[in-house]
């Protein structure tokens, strides 16, 4: 366990990730993502002619608090973004929660400020969905299963670009 200190000092969260998987009997060390070849790329057409999407780790059930919430298997998913919805749902990730809350969705998913983009001709248009890839800690099934069928929804809503508005 690392000493108490009085003064504020950095967390490495790589070695804590390290840490956490060793602790729990991992063969290999945690590995962050990485990937030489990401699908970044210009835009084809002005912004102000382009169709913009959302993207958010939110869930969109409700999978309780803490680890046991976050343990949940949760899917990818894609809701229409007129009616927005109510809420999303947060509970289970780890932030600090004294400090913030994510009452307001619009402080995390921006669907009206996107739309009034749209109606002022900042951007074309707002995509009619948008899309949620709740938080995953499997590289593999975020590449494998998750990614892939987002990508599907975003080509099937003729989006040209998407915004990711991770917690």
């Amino acid at each position: 366990m690392s000493e108490r200190r009085s003064y504020r000092s950095c967390v490495s969260y790589i070695d804590k990730s390290r840490e956490y998987y060793a602790a729990h009997g991992y063969k290999q060390p945690y590995t962050w993502a990485y990937h030489k070849s990401a699908p970044f790329s210009p835009l084809k057409k002005p912004l102000s002619a382009c169709r913009i999407g959302l993207i958010t780790t939110a869930s969109d059930v409700d999978v309780g608090p803490g680890i046991e919430g976050l343990m949940k298997k949760r899917d990818v998913y894609a809701l229409t973004s007129d009616p927005a919805p109510a809420r999303l749902f947060t509970s289970h990730l780890f932030w600090d929660k004294d400090a913030t809350h994510t009452d307001d969705l619009e402080s995390f998913l921006p669907l009206k400020r996107l739309s009034e983009f749209a109606a002022t001709g900042r951007i074309g248009f707002a995509s009619k969905r948008f899309y949620g890839v709740p938080t995953e800690y499997s590289q593999g099934r975020t590449r494998l299963k998750d990614a892939p069928k987002i990508l599907e929804w975003i080509l099937e809503d003729g989006v040209d670009a998407v915004l990711l508005t991770a917690l």
